[in-house]
């Protein structure tokens, strides 16, 4: 066994005394020792339960005969950093996750590992972690948060409330009203209710095979994920016994299952940055062009919040990820041949799922459309790509062009948008936001939010070199690279020049020629960075381009 490097031999009498400090018995040292990566904090709701979750993982574990030993990993909560310096330290903090677990299980040589997490950069960060260490591993998320509920009856969730916000500065609601929302749009623990990022990035853990049937998708709070948790922990003393690693599951075949379930849910834009740096640990390529490709053969088969009125226990009880992936399979849009972490392979774990409501989980010769919930656009604005959850996004708005409005912050954008500076058909640019000019690639759900809740959605577009929360919904355009901070042509944009958007054709032009384009670039001075010094200094200087994931470089 791995662990066998600190357990056994008179070599190694040194490090067994200070397992025995652990108090650790002899007996124990003779079982596989497993690592249970636990994203437990105070701070972020969709880890404030997974003490509970990390305890059931150990219970399980004990009960197929290992020694389970917690080990932290920490997480940001999106919604709390939202707005404010806290939110470039979000993205950042995938790459300080996988590497902080690298560092905690090669310096503790575990024979298989539970990861625990439940929220936005915490899945990518441990899926890289595990593919990049290939050692038995399996996950369990903490769960979803239960939709919140208004005293008319009208269910909620936290798009709502930040939509909120935009349509009190546009005067549509007092501030009692937005005090409802503050009050029941997020009632209970657990990743935010809607198919936002985490919950995205739990369905798509399940369906690349590395977790458990129902990871993505049992509501925190019930006892069912308390016996999820438990088999979860089970299920690893198999994985080690068989010596089945990450590179067994997380196999090519698998990644491009993965993104044919997120066309087919209706993903956050994030999984563009999160699956390509989850395969390249994997030495995997997943380009982005191939997005369009699986898009325009799988069918978009789901519609929860923000595209929707519909929650994550909503899904699960329709019959979660897996009722999902029996409709596209229908298809033969999957390669079922692929194995699981149930040591099943998907064919076999298929086999007993059913779809329960074909309201929710459209069939797959009645989907809401023929292609996939994401698009990626390209043109002389985003030559390398820019991204669109385009089941999201008004059918006005497949196709506009209007005038640019820029913005170097976000924090310029929305005090004009809050002020009603934005008229219909206006095209905010939001830039130096990306991986290197934020530095950390912002979400932008306050702009974005702020102009659904002023009613401009159906009328306004949105491009930005920064991210956008899963919880985005209209025209709004991310990604977009090379980003302005790299000298990409969304630096060049001056006030007023029309902008073209054709999300049908994946087309993104700026109206501007050549000519007036390379006299604007030989004037160009790049700003002085914004952050010069600690991690996003290191991280500006280290990190790639969207389209590559927004991976660290060596």
């Amino acid at each position: 066994m791995r662990s066998d490097n600190i357990t056994k031999g008179i070599e190694r009498a040194p490090n067994r005394s200070l397992l025995y400090a652990l108090g650790l018995t002899e007996e124990e040292l003779t079982r596989p020792l497993v690592g249970v990566v636990s994203s437990y904090n105070e701070i972020v709701p969709g880890h404030m339960n997974l003490d509970k979750i990390e305890e059931a993982v150990k219970a399980g574990v004990r009960t197929a005969g290992g020694i389970p030993i917690m080990i932290p990993a920490i997480a940001v909560c999106d919604g709390i950093a939202m707005g404010h310096t806290g939110m470039k330290y979000s993205l950042v903090t995938r790459d300080l996750i996988a590497d902080s677990t690298e560092a905690m299980v090669m310096a503790h040589p575990f024979d298989g590992l539970v990861m625990i997490p439940n929220c936005d950069k915490n899945v990518p960060g441990l899926l890289m972690a595990a593919a990049r260490l290939n050692i038995p591993t399996i996950f369990c998320s903490g769960g979803p948060m239960l939709a919140g509920r208004l005293a008319n009856g009208k269910r909620t969730c936290l798009s709502h409330m930040f939509e909120a916000v935009g349509a009190y500065h546009a005067g549509t609601m007092d501030e009692n009203a937005v005090n409802e929302y503050v009050e029941n749009a997020c009632p209970s623990c657990g990743s935010c209710s809607g198919m936002y990022t985490a919950n995205s990035m739990n369905c798509l853990t399940e369906a690349i095979g590395m977790a458990l049937e129902g990871n993505g998708t049992i509501p925190a709070p019930l006892s069912a994920r308390l016996r999820l948790a438990k088999k979860t922990g089970m299920k690893i003393m198999e994985l080690i016994e068989k010596n089945i690693k990450p590179s067994d599951i997380m196999t090519e075949a698998a990644f491009h299952n993965a993104e044919t379930v997120d066309m087919a849910l209706g993903c956050s834009t994030n999984t563009m940055l999160h699956l390509p740096a989850i395969a390249h640990e994997a030495n995997i390529s997943l380009s982005l062009d191939i997005a369009n490709d699986i898009s325009a053969k799988t069918p978009n088969l789901c519609h929860l919040a923000p595209a929707g009125d519909t929650f994550m226990e909503d899904l699960d009880q329709a019959g979660g990820v897996s009722a999902v992936m029996k409709e596209l399979s229908k298809k033969g849009l999957l390669d079922t041949s692929v194995l699981t972490v149930s040591g099943q392979t998907l064919e076999e774990r298929l086999s007993t799922a059913e779809n329960k409501n074909e309201t929710l989980i459209r069939p797959i010769e009645n989907p809401y459309s023929q292609t996939g919930g994401i698009a990626v656009l390209k043109g002389n604005l985003a030559k390398d790509g820019c991204v669109v959850k385009q089941s999201a996004v008004s059918p006005k708005m497949m196709k506009h062009k209007g005038p640019a409005r820029v913005f170097n912050s976000e924090e310029e954008a929305i005090k004009v948008i809050y002020a009603g500076g934005i008229k219909p058909g206006d095209v905010v640019v939001i830039r130096y936001e990306g991986p290197k000019g934020g530095p950390g690639m912002r979400e932008m759900l306050n702009p974005t939010s702020a102009i659904c809740g002023m009613g401009l959605d159906d009328c306004v577009a949105l491009i930005t070199d920064g991210r956008f929360s899963g919880a985005t919904r209209g025209a709004s355009i991310g990604h977009v690279s090379p980003e302005a901070a790299a000298g990409g042509t969304i630096a060049l944009v001056e006030e007023g020049d029309l902008i073209s958007i054709d999300i049908t054709n994946y087309s993104i032009e700026l109206n501007v020629s050549d000519e007036e384009l390379q006299k604007r670039r030989d004037t160009f001075q790049f700003p002085a960075p914004k952050v010069n010094t600690g991690y996003l200094a290191r991280y500006a200087k280290l990190v790639s381009s969207a389209d590559k994931g927004a991976i660290l470089t060596i």
